[in-house]
């Protein structure tokens, strides 16, 4: 890869490009966008008449992961390999853009939109569902911004190992799986064997997930959130590494 360098420039360039394909792709856009808020009521559905804050607070934070986990991965893998297959990242790398510039303006509406629908179900989702505000919103807001970077950086990695875009929704499922099953999305990390939750907390979203739980409910002393925001940045720096090893720049052959 070449040196990591941003441009805010040609981000915005490329990030308003990334956009345009975003919207003219209506399967996509629709999984980015409505995804996530059907998830929201369906988790709602299964919560039913029980109404507690508890409940009302878990079913937000499971919606949160579910947010990173369709609109940021599973979004951006699909991207990256289509941009490729059309070999649009060879274009883009033939010109001034570098590598770090490419693939962060290829995620920038992701993240937007993203961030845009955990607001919405921080105001929307606590009123329909009775639960309280984030006690604590600043490690909610470090994990989810550190989330951005880790899922980008995984869905480049995982689009080295896809084939084409019809493929991706099997590539991504052992990520969305052990996340969704181990990280705390829909099973909060107590109510899992003592040693089984000694080895999600390992897991590359358990340390987002652990930051996003401490901030909506708070009561984590600092050492389980340093715990949690060491375990992200390792990830973060793992998958760093593995992409500039592994990912592909043009059409698999």
């Amino acid at each position: 890869m070449n040196a990591p360098t941003l441009n805010p420039g040609r981000l915005a360039a490329l990030g308003r490009s990334e956009l345009t394909l975003l919207v003219r792709n209506r399967a996509t856009l629709s999984v980015a966008v409505l995804m996530p808020a059907a998830t929201l009521l369906v988790l709602r559905t299964v919560v039913g008449g029980d109404s507690t804050a508890a409940v009302a607070e878990a079913t937000l934070i499971g919606g949160i992961g579910m947010v990173l986990l369709l609109v940021v991965y599973m979004n951006l893998v699909s991207a990256y390999v289509a941009r490729r297959e059309e070999l649009v990242l060879k274009r883009l790398r033939t010109g001034e853009a570098g590598d770090l510039e490419i693939l962060t303006g290829t995620a920038l509406p992701a993240a937007v939109i993203a961030l845009a629908q955990i607001a919405a179900l921080a105001v929307a989702g606590a009123a329909v569902l009775g639960a309280p505000l984030p006690r604590n919103p600043l490690p909610l807001l470090a994990g989810v911004l550190a989330a951005l970077p880790l899922l980008a950086g995984m869905a480049a990695l995982t689009s080295a190992f896809t084939r084409n875009v019809e493929t991706a929704g099997l590539t991504t499922l052992p990520l969305f799986l052990l996340t969704a099953l181990g990280s705390g999305v829909f099973t909060a990390p107590d109510a899992l064997p003592d040693t089984v939750a000694s080895v999600c907390e390992l897991l590359p979203l358990s340390g987002v997930m652990a930051l996003v739980r401490a901030g909506w409910s708070g009561g984590s002393g600092w050492y389980e959130l340093l715990g949690a925001a060491l375990t992200t940045l390792a990830w973060i720096m793992v998958t760093v590494f593995a992409v500039q090893r592994r990912f592909r720049w043009e059409p698999r052959r």
